[in-house]
């Protein structure tokens, strides 16, 4: 496997688990032996990858900040950033809306399912209906309160707390602009270090990752639902995939080619690995390193720019999430008999993009955001259990979309600001390539 591509090694490992998997299911007691002695490896994996996410956030995102050597140029991409984040994540709401409604996955489940689904997950929604009350209930400033940590080290002691460390990371950076350069070379001399320091940490991981993503994968199929429950979501997951479909490889590599010129296979190659952990963890932000090194070194944004927009867009930028919710709560809507009108259909747009900047980036945050978009437009939100049996599947591949609008924002923004290496340019890929082997020497 060692003259293999990354994203082959990872490809092989993906269907490695899932014949895994299948072959564990045909015998008594092998859904528990993929539990008790596969699975831990891929929640190793996963845990290597947060172990790295903070580190890597705060050294990377000092030295993009502190680079810039100037607040205006910051204040610019930092705009820049946050308006094509928004707009991509409009269009990701609008594509869904138009799918479900051209669909109507809702008007093909019978009641029986219905009736059974709603049985068999209703305690399952209660609790997400119990968690979303409580984040509604902080009051509607409450997300930008959340921003400002108490205390730095309490904050980045939880992947969840992701915007509290970079408020801190762009503060500390700011503070470094302002100092004069006697004073501030050192400072940024250590978190150049161990930003180089956290990358060979990443090379060291990614070795481990077809193993790791086969372990996951194995298990996911091993723990699966009974086939019956994929039957009766057949119809909503098709409609769900399709959109992400759209949104993931025809609209990113539409928006790519018209404004930096970069094609789709050069995309694809170069984010290729990302997107393939993404599936297999269902987190952006375990997903963040591999994100970030790829899009550097590979499509060729500045560090600076990755270092800034990728950590961002993991934590506000949900277009897959924002795609999904806009689907689910069409779909729970028509399968209740709820008729939703023009006006419901665009709070779902303003709800669901708005829900995407709060929803943290872990597996399942998207349900609890998506009780919110039910509650806006009147429909009952017990009606998640009608989709909690297949969440998990789509989980994995609105993943894939999220982290691909990370990479293309990163790009968009790059070019922009003139940050963006010309395509003949391969001299990131050389250094890659020089790095992956001298970490190979150690083994």
């Amino acid at each position: 496997m060692k003259k293999l591509a990354l994203h082959w090694k990872i490809i092989i490992g993906l269907v490695a688990g899932v014949l895994a998997g299948l072959a564990a299911l045909q015998f008594d007691g092998g859904a528990r032996f993929i539990t008790h002695w596969v699975k831990p490896f891929g929640i190793i994996f996963i845990n290597l990858l947060k172990l790295i996410a903070i580190p890597l956030i705060i050294a990377s995102l000092i030295k993009g900040v502190s680079d810039l050597k100037d607040l205006a140029k910051f204040s610019r991409m930092g705009f820049r950033t946050f308006l094509i984040y928004v707009c991509t994540t409009v269009v990701a709401v609008t594509i869904g809306l138009t799918v479900v409604n051209v669909v109507r996955p809702g008007s093909l489940m019978d009641a029986a399912a219905k009736e059974q689904l709603l049985e068999a997950y209703s305690l399952d929604a209660e609790s997400k209906m119990t968690a979303a009350a409580e984040t509604k209930g902080k009051g509607p400033l409450q997300p930008l309160v959340d921003i400002v940590p108490q205390n730095f080290f309490s904050a980045a002691s939880d992947n969840g707390n992701m915007l509290q460390v970079i408020f801190f990371a762009i503060l500390f950076g700011i503070g470094l602009i302002l100092l004069t350069p006697d004073k501030s070379k050192p400072v940024k001399q250590f978190f150049d270090g161990a930003n180089e320091v956290i990358l060979k940490m990443i090379d060291l991981v990614m070795l481990f990752a077809p193993y790791g993503v086969m372990a996951l994968l194995a298990a996911l199929v091993a723990e699966s639902p009974s086939p019956d429950v994929f039957v009766a979501l057949g119809a909503y997951a098709l409609t769900v995939l399709l959109g992400l479909l759209l949104l993931g490889f025809i609209v990113y590599p539409t928006l790519l080619k018209v404004f930096t010129g970069m094609g789709p296979v050069r995309f694809f190659k170069g984010i290729s690995p990302a997107q393939l952990v993404a599936f297999s963890t269902s987190s952006s932000a375990a997903t963040l390193p591999v994100t970030m090194e790829r899009v550097n070194e590979h499509l060729g944004v500045d560090e600076e720019v990755a270092s800034f927009v990728c950590p961002v867009g993991a934590t506000i930028n949900m277009d897959g999430t924002s795609l999904y919710q806009a689907i689910a709560a069409v779909f729970i809507a028509q399968v209740m008999g709820f008729d939703l009108t023009l006006g419901d259909q665009l709070t779902i747009i303003l709800t669901a993009t708005l829900a995407s900047i709060g929803s943290a980036a872990v597996p399942g945050a998207g349900l609890l955001m998506l009780v919110i978009v039910l509650e806006s437009i009147g429909v009952p939100a017990a009606g998640i259990a009608l989709i909690f049996a297949i969440d998990r599947p789509l989980d994995m591949c609105r993943t894939v979309v999220n982290v691909t609008g990370d990479a293309t924002v990163a790009t968009l923004v790059a070019r922009s600001i003139g940050k963006l290496h010309a395509p003949h340019e391969r001299k990131w890929d050389e250094h890659y390539k020089d790095r992956e082997r001298e970490t190979k020497k150690v083994f």
